[in-house]
C-alpha cells in the first residue's frame, strides 16, 4: 500500500515536470522581459508547485483526461448557459439543486456570473471584487463552490467564472492599506500626487462610461492622490508593471482553478496594461501577460480553459487567440456578430452580417467563438461603420435608429428597453433589455395580441436557430428558455436603479417553467423548440468542428442562408430577418430533410414568412 501511494506521488510529480520543462524557457523569458525580477519569478514557480500539489486528486484525473483530449470544448454537443447566482436559485446550494432543469436545458456548461465578496451598492454587478477567496456570504461559501463543481462533474457539466483582473474594488484589502498610505500597496495601483499625469492620461484615453462615471481617475480627498480608475470611482485598476500584482493576480487564479473550475473568464483583458500617450487599450505587454496566465494554467492545471472578453472590433479581437504555436485565450466572445445580429434584425439587412460571417469563416478553425444573443452586459453599436456607409447608413443617425427601434420609439418597432450611458455629446449610447423583450414578447402580452405574440415567438425563435447555426459554442442567457420579459423593477432600488443594465438581470420567475411542457403556451413552445434544435445540432454530422461554411447568396438582402458541408454531408439555415414573406432565390439539385419535420423537398425558390427560419439537411 505505501509503495503504491509512493508510486503515485512520484507520477503526478512527473506530470508538473514535464509540464514545466515544456514551458519553463519561454515562460521564464517573458517574465524577465516584462520584470527583469529573478526573485519574483522564482516565487511564481514555487507557488505554482504549491497550488499544483494542493489541486485534488480528482481535478488531476480530470487534467488528464482532458490533456489527452485537447478539443474537448470544440464538439458540437457544447452547450452553455450564462446564470446569476441569486436571481437563477438563491444561492450557491440552489443551484445545485437545479442541475436537473439544467440538463433538461441540454446544457453542459455554466457560466456563474460574478459570485465573489463585493460591497453592497459599490459591487458593478459583482465586477468590483473585495476578495478573490472569498464567495458573497449571502451566496454562499467556497466550500458550497467546490461542491457545486464537483456536482456538475458528475453530472457531466463544465464550470465557468469571472476573473476580474483589470481592478479591484475600494474595499479590497491592497487598496484598504494603499488609502492609509502604505507605499507597497499604492505601488499595487496609479497614484498621482497631483493632476499633471492623470491630464495626459486623458488625452489619449477613451472613457468607458462617460455618463455614468466620467473620465478615467478619482480623486481621494483624504490622502490628496489620484487614483486610475477605468471603470467605475470605486474600482481602482491594478497596476501589471508590479510583478507583485502580477504575482497575487496569479496565485488567486490558481486558487480559484482549484475549487473546480473548467473555464475562466478573463474580464476586460484589452485594459490591463496602460501606457501613457496610448489609448491603454490591447497593448503589446497585454499579450504577454495572456500567454504567460495560458502556460501556467497548461502547466498546473491543463483541463482549464481561458475565455477572453474582448469587446472590441473584429481585428482587435483575433490577436487575442495568439498564434498556433504560441496560444493565448482557447475562446473568445463574438460580439461582434451578435451586435451585427440585432442591428439586421432592426435594418432587416443581413448584408453586414453576411460579410462578417464570410470573415470568421475563412479564420483558422482552432478559433473558437462564443455566440449569444444576449448576456449580463450592454449592446454597443460598435458596428462596421464604413462598410454600411456604402450603403446609406451613416454612423450618428444609424446607431440613433437603432437606439429608437429597440426603445420601441418608431413605426414598425416591437422592441422594448432601455439606453445605457446616452452621451449628448457624441450622440452614442448603448442597449439594455432581455432577448425576449427586444423579440416583441412583452408588447404583445402587454397588448394581449395573439398575433403579434406569434410574430414575436417566431422571431425569437429564428435568432436562436441562427446562433444555434453558427460555429462555436452557443451560449444561453438565463431566461432565454423561459421567454424572460425585462424586469423593471430596479427603477425602485436606490442601488440599482442608475444602471439601466439590471432590466435585463431579474430574478427568473420559475412560474414560467411550469409551462415549459405544453406547446401551446409561449414557454412551452419556446422551450420544447429550442430542445428541438440543440438535439438536432448534436446530432447532425453537418455540425462538427471541422465543417467547411459558408453564406450562400439567395439573392434577398433580408435572407441569410448558411451552407454548412463535411465528410459529403450538407446543411442548410436559411433565416428571414425581415416581418415581411420573403423568397429565398436559390436552385439545389436533389432532395432535403426538414430537420425539424421530416418533409422532404427541393430547395427551388423556398418562401418563408416573417421571421421564419428553415433547417435542411440532405
Amino acid at each position: 500500500m505505501g509503495q503504491k501511494m509512493v508510486r503515485n506521488v512520484n507520477n503526478t510529480e512527473k506530470n508538473f515536470a514535464q509540464r514545466m520543462e515544456k514551458h519553463q524557457d519561454e515562460l521564464r523569458w517573458l517574465y524577465m522581459e516584462l520584470y527583469g525580477n529573478d526573485a519574483m519569478y522564482a516565487e511564481l514557480c514555487e507557488q505554482m508547485h504549491d497550488y499544483y500539489l494542493k489541486r485534488s486528486t480528482e481535478l488531476k484525473k480530470r487534467d488528464i483526461k482532458k490533456e489527452k483530449n485537447p478539443d474537448w470544448f470544440k464538439e458540437k454537443e457544447m452547450l452553455g448557459m450564462m446564470l446569476y447566482v441569486d436571481n437563477f436559485a438563491g444561492n450557491l446550494k440552489g443551484v445545485e439543486k437545479k442541475l436537473a432543469y439544467l440538463k433538461e436545458c441540454n446544457v453542459n456548461c455554466i457560466h456563474l456570473m460574478p459570485f465573489l465578496d463585493t460591497p453592497k451598492g459599490k459591487s458593478d454587478g459583482g465586477y468590483a471584487v473585495a476578495d478573490f477567496r472569498k464567495v458573497r456570504p449571502d451566496l454562499g461559501t467556497m466550500k458550497d463552490l467546490a461542491r457545486l463543481t464537483e456536482k456538475c462533474h458528475e453530472n457531466g457539466m463544465n464550470v465557468c467564472m469571472d476573473f476580474v483582473m483589470n481592478h479591484t474594488s475600494e474595499e479590497h484589502e491592497w487598496a484598504k492599506r494603499a488609502r492609509a498610505g502604505e507605499g507597497e500597496y499604492m505601488s499595487r495601483y496609479f497614484f498621482y500626487d497631483n493632476g499633471d499625469i492623470p491630464a495626459r492620461y486623458e488625452e489619449t484615453v477613451p472613457q468607458v462610461f462617460p455618463t455614468t462615471a466620467p473620465g478615467n481617475f478619482t480623486w481621494l480627498p483624504e490622502i490628496g492622490h489620484y487614483v486610475l480608475t477605468t471603470f467605475y470611482p470605486y474600482q481602482w485598476d491594478l497596476n501589471y508593471r508590479n510583478p507583485r500584482v502580477f504575482n497575487e493576480m496569479m496565485y488567486n487564479f490558481l486558487f480559484l482553478a482549484n475549487q473546480g473550475m473548467d473555464i475562466i473568464r478573463i474580464d476586460a483583458v484589452p485594459y490591463i496594461w496602460k501606457e501613457l500617450g496610448t489609448s491603454c487599450r490591447n497593448l503589446k505587454k497585454v499579450h504577454t501577460i495572456v500567454r504567460m496566465m495560458r502556460m501556467i494554467a497548461e502547466i498546473v492545471c491543463p483541463s482549464v480553459l481561458l475565455l477572453g472578453e474582448v469587446v472590441m472590433e473584429p481585428e482587435k479581437v483575433v490577436p487575442y487567440f495568439g498564434t498556433i504555436e504560441k496560444p493565448e485565450c482557447h475562446m473568445l466572445y463574438n460580439v461582434t456578430t451578435m451586435a451585427t445580429t440585432w442591428n439586421s434584425i432592426a435594418a432587416r439587412d443581413i448584408r453586414l452580417l453576411k460579410k462578417q460571417m464570410d470573415i470568421l469563416n475563412h479564420l483558422p478553425k482552432q478559433y473558437v467563438f462564443l455566440n449569444y444573443l444576449r448576456c449580463h452586459d450592454d449592446i454597443g453599436w460598435g458596428l462596421d461603420y464604413e462598410t454600411l456607409k456604402q450603403w446609406g447608413m451613416e454612423e450618428i443617425p444609424h446607431k440613433r435608429y437603432l437606439n429608437d427601434y429597440f426603445t420601441g420609439k418608431i413605426a414598425g418597432s416591437i422592441s422594448r428597453g432601455e439606453l445605457y450611458n446616452d452621451d449628448p455629446v457624441t450622440q452614442d449610447a448603448r442597449f439594455c433589455g432581455t432577448t425576449a423583450s427586444m423579440c416583441g414578447i412583452e408588447k404583445a402580452g402587454f397588448e394581449q395580441n395573439k398575433e403579434a405574440m406569434e410574430t414575436a415567438v417566431r422571431e425569437d425563435l429564428m435568432l436562436h436557430a441562427y446562433m444555434l447555426t453558427q460555429s462555436g459554442i452557443p451560449m444561453l442567457y438565463s431566461g432565454n428558455d423561459l421567454e424572460q420579459v425585462n424586469d423593471y423593477s430596479y427603477k425602485n432600488d436606490p442601488e440599482k436603479c442608475a444602471d439601466s443594465r439590471y432590466i435585463h438581470r431579474g430574478k427568473l420567475p420559475w412560474e414560467l417553467a411550469e409551462d415549459k411542457e405544453d406547446v401551446t403556451t409561449v414557454q412551452g413552445n419556446i422551450f420544447q423548440t429550442l430542445d428541438r434544435l440543440e438535439k438536432i445540432r448534436r446530432q447532425e454530422i453537418t455540425f462538427d468542428k471541422d465543417a467547411d461554411v459558408y453564406t450562400y447568396d439567395v439573392h434577398d438582402d433580408s435572407i441569410l442562408c448558411v451552407l454548412r458541408e463535411y465528410k459529403g454531408r450538407r446543411f442548410f439555415g436559411i433565416f428571414n430577418f425581415s416581418n415581411q414573406e420573403k423568397t429565398a432565390w436559390m436552385q439545389e439539385k436533389g432532395m432535403y430533410r426538414n430537420l425539424l419535420t421530416g418533409e422532404k423537398t427541393e430547395l427551388k425558390d423556398i418562401r418563408l414568412s416573417g421571421y421564419e427560419f428553415l433547417w435542411y439537411g440532405n
